[in-house]
């Protein structure tokens, strides 16, 4: 909804001005987007203010005059760079980094398909759809990597083929062999698949409440999430790093 707000507005001013408020702000944004605000944050640059709500980052001023919000961020959350020349950071990306950030422990691990590689001690949760190429190509950088414990959560949100295929998997004997079958080795799933798959339903629900609208989405131990497929290197770089 939020997206399809942003095109229709596209970069339009805002009429209605309001004070230096970071409440006011809010309330403003709120009744011309249609959309719940989840914080108001002065950003430290040109006097903007930042906002966040559904899982986008955008800058207005003081007096909500008008949106900044990037030519492409319909498409792309990452269009809309705020960029700190005197130290080369990409404030924007660090920001998302951390407002989309999920704490590991209040992943429902119980609802994922585990598989342990060597002492497991390294950690890392996936959101995956079984018909997903990038996560077929992920599942091949994951088969390389060592002393790893691997939680997969089956998310078909392509089409209903990807979710019969993730409700085969689901009610396979060995979910880790089933899920490795099919997304490794192209073995399509068989057997039943009418057995508890609330797990999935569930799984769905969650990943809407945090805004995970493709796939794969990787979770890493610091709860840093990373939307599509990371390279082995930076796989191996991040689960390097101390919690």
């Amino acid at each position: 909804m939020f997206v399809k707000t942003l095109s229709a507005l596209s970069l339009s001013l805002f009429a209605l001005a309001c004070s230096a408020n970071e409440a006011d702000i809010q309330k403003t944004v709120e009744a011309r987007l249609g959309v719940k605000v989840e914080s108001v944050t002065k950003s430290g640059y040109f006097g903007l203010y930042e906002i966040y709500a559904d899982g986008h980052l955008f800058y207005t001023d003081d007096k909500v005059s008008a949106l900044l919000i990037g030519g492409d961020m319909i498409r792309s959350q990452q269009a809309l760079n705020l960029i700190d020349l005197k130290s080369n950071r990409n404030v924007t990306e660090e920001r998302l980094r951390k407002l989309t950030a999920i704490k590991f422990s209040d992943l429902p691990l119980e609802r994922a398909v585990k598989q342990v590689r060597g002492d497991g001690k390294r950690v890392l949760a996936t959101f995956e759809d079984p018909n997903c190429g990038y996560c077929k190509r992920l599942a091949k950088d994951i088969q390389k990597l060592d002393n790893v414990t691997v939680y997969t959560f089956l998310y078909p949100i392509l089409s209903e083929d990807s979710l019969k295929k993730s409700r085969q998997i689901w009610c396979s004997a060995d979910r880790a062999k089933a899920w490795n079958d099919w997304i490794i080795d192209g073995k399509t799933p068989g057997g039943r698949d009418n057995c508890d798959t609330s797990a999935i339903t569930r799984n769905l629900e969650f990943g809407r409440r945090l805004n995970i609208t493709g796939t794969p989405t990787i979770v890493f131990a610091d709860g840093e999430r990373v939307p599509g497929a990371v390279p082995l290197n930076v796989l191996e770089q991040k689960l390097a790093q101390p919690k």
